[in-house]
């Protein structure tokens, strides 16, 4: 039977036959990091991407050797992990072999789709340590322990993964190994002659044939495929609207993993979702040590997780969606926060949510690969986008609230017109799409997914660029509401700030455990992630 890989399925690793789940699986990178260490480069130009004091490999012609998408052949796993899953076949080791910079083509859809269509469209409405980016010190990071989440159960610490979960149906439940997807999918490495322009773990160990010790990480994948390292300009990291370091500012002890968050406009509070409810934090107290949460919403079944939290703009609204075939609308605006709706899908679990800018609709990703559109006012499921073929993992919605994007397990982003209800673009990749999100202002999507790249790519033009700063799998992303710079963080414990849209390191933090969730401040100068060690981290944006 085919083996499934989900990511948003990665919270339960260990599902006992008689359906028991143990607390003891539920330790996540416990042992070894410690407290969150802080990444130090100066600020004044960007990383040189490995471009100004390198050797460079002479091309049969001049200048700097391009590095072809075949070139960068995956490397064996890590020590720590084990080849527990069975061995696929040659067709499936060679489809693994396959670069992951996407194929955009054009969609025609048929008559299954969209059902159903929203009358009129959607309308557009108008003290802590300092974390700097973006390179480490040769060998000063140690390589991260742990796992990611499985919906959300784990393996104690340094146990292998489990090797015998029966196959489930697709379909059928929303749990499901995924361990074995992360085991053999490790970033690209190059061929030893060119690794003096890539070296993917450069950050975790001596960097190798730079003299500079300098490695490329950013890529701009030219049309017929080859990829060039790219140039950044000597601005990249200056100007305003730019970050100029990051200083972790609190700590939020939820308690359980946290798999969503979400931070209120203005910024005042903090949600951060976790098993079988959500907890509500006031940032703006004085001090912020020792912040304690001013609510909870106890929302599904106890032992099920929240996957994602959602406010409407007014912040009077919080929808929350999860491993359960409900939504739940919680009235924050009452006295007591309160229940006031549930939305119910013939999916089992919702894996991610979109609001339209004028708040009337809601968009849920299902486990199912079907895409709900929800009439909030109505409260009523009023269409389905089908088209992924596996779990719908991530999605985000255009500024105008005119375009949707989606990425699923099954190796695909898609683009979808809100206003037709139709599918518009289809971008196919050789690896499992974990996160994305879409430029506010302007046409860059950039896209994390389980073979650690992130790609930024332009939603009408070729251009694109490949990123290789994470060392697995890219679990979250999010764009700063100016749209000059985005955050991803990973199962390798790293938050990364990149420049839009090639990429130059702006910082980089290193917490404890893999990082699930984030999430900006509508003003920029707030970072919020969860993760696996069951608290979620506020920083504090500083520019120059």
């Amino acid at each position: 039977m085919k083996k499934m890989k989900k990511e948003h399925e990665t919270c339960k690793d260990v599902v006992h036959s008689d359906g028991e789940k143990s607390d003891q699986d539920l330790v996540v990178d416990d042992a070894s990091d410690g407290c969150p260490s802080p990444v130090m480069n100066g600020v004044t130009s960007p990383r040189e991407n490995g471009l100004d004091k390198v050797s460079v490999v002479p091309s049969m012609g001049t200048g700097v050797q391009t590095v072809t998408k075949k070139d960068l052949a995956p490397h064996s796993p890590r020590s720590g992990t084990s080849s527990n899953a069975s061995t696929p076949s040659t067709k499936k080791m060679e489809d693994r072999e396959k670069p992951a910079t996407p194929i955009s083509k054009p969609y025609t859809p048929t008559s299954g789709s969209a059902t159903a269509a929203i009358s009129g469209g959607i309308k557009s409405s108008t003290p802590g340590k300092l974390l700097q980016g973006p390179s480490v010190p040769p060998g000063s990071v140690p390589p991260p322990a742990g796992a990611y989440p499985s919906p959300l159960h784990y393996p104690p610490p340094g146990l292998p993964p489990p090797h015998n979960l029966a196959p489930v149906a697709h379909g059928q439940h929303p749990h499901v190994d995924v361990m074995a997807a992360y085991n053999g999918y490790a970033t690209p490495r190059p061929p030893a002659a060119l690794q003096q322009l890539y070296d993917p773990h450069a950050a975790l160990r001596t960097s190798v044939g730079t003299q500079g010790g300098k490695p490329a990480y950013s890529y701009h994948v030219l049309s017929d495929g080859q990829m060039q390292p790219v140039p950044f300009p000597q601005d990249a990291l200056m100007g305003p609207g730019i970050p100029r370091v990051a200083r972790q500012i609190s700590t939020l002890d939820h308690g359980e993993v946290v798999c969503a968050v979400t931070i209120s406009n203005p910024t005042k509070y903090v949600y951060t979702g976790g098993k079988g409810c959500v907890k509500v934090w006031d940032i703006g107290q004085a001090g912020m040590t020792d912040v304690k949460p001013v609510s909870q919403l106890d929302c599904l079944q106890r032992e099920n997780y929240i996957r994602s939290v959602k406010l409407l703009p007014d912040g009077r609204t919080l929808i929350v969606g999860g491993e359960a075939s409900q939504l739940s609308i919680w009235d924050l605006a009452s006295p007591t926060p309160r229940i006031k709706a549930e939305l119910t899908s013939s999916a089992p679990a919702c894996y991610a949510l979109a609001i339209s800018p004028d708040s009337k609709v809601c968009f849920s990703c299902c486990s199912d690969g079907n895409i709900a559109v929800w009439d909030l006012q109505n409260q009523t499921l009023v269409r389905q986008f089908q088209g992924h073929t596996d779990g719908a993992s991530c999605i985000d919605i255009s500024a105008d609230g005119s375009k949707l994007w989606t990425g699923g397990l099954d190796n695909t982003v898609r683009s979808w017109d809100l206003r037709e209800g139709r599918q518009l673009q289809q971008h196919d990749f050789s690896s499992q799409i974990f996160s994305l999100g879409f430029c506010p202002t302007g046409e860059w999507l950039a896209v994390g997914m389980e073979n650690s790249n992130v790609e930024v790519l332009h939603a009408t033009k070729s251009d694109k660029y490949q990123l290789h700063l994470h060392e697995s799998c890219v679990l979250s992303l999010r764009f700063a509401s100016c749209g000059k710079w985005f955050v991803s963080t990973g199962k390798d414990n790293l938050l990364n700030a990149w420049r839009t849209p090639y990429g130059a390191s702006i910082f980089q933090a290193k917490e404890s455990s893999s990082v699930l969730s984030c999430d900006i401040s509508t003003d920029d100068k707030y970072i919020v992630t969860g993760s696996g060690d069951k608290k979620a981290t506020v920083y504090e944006i500083v520019y120059v």
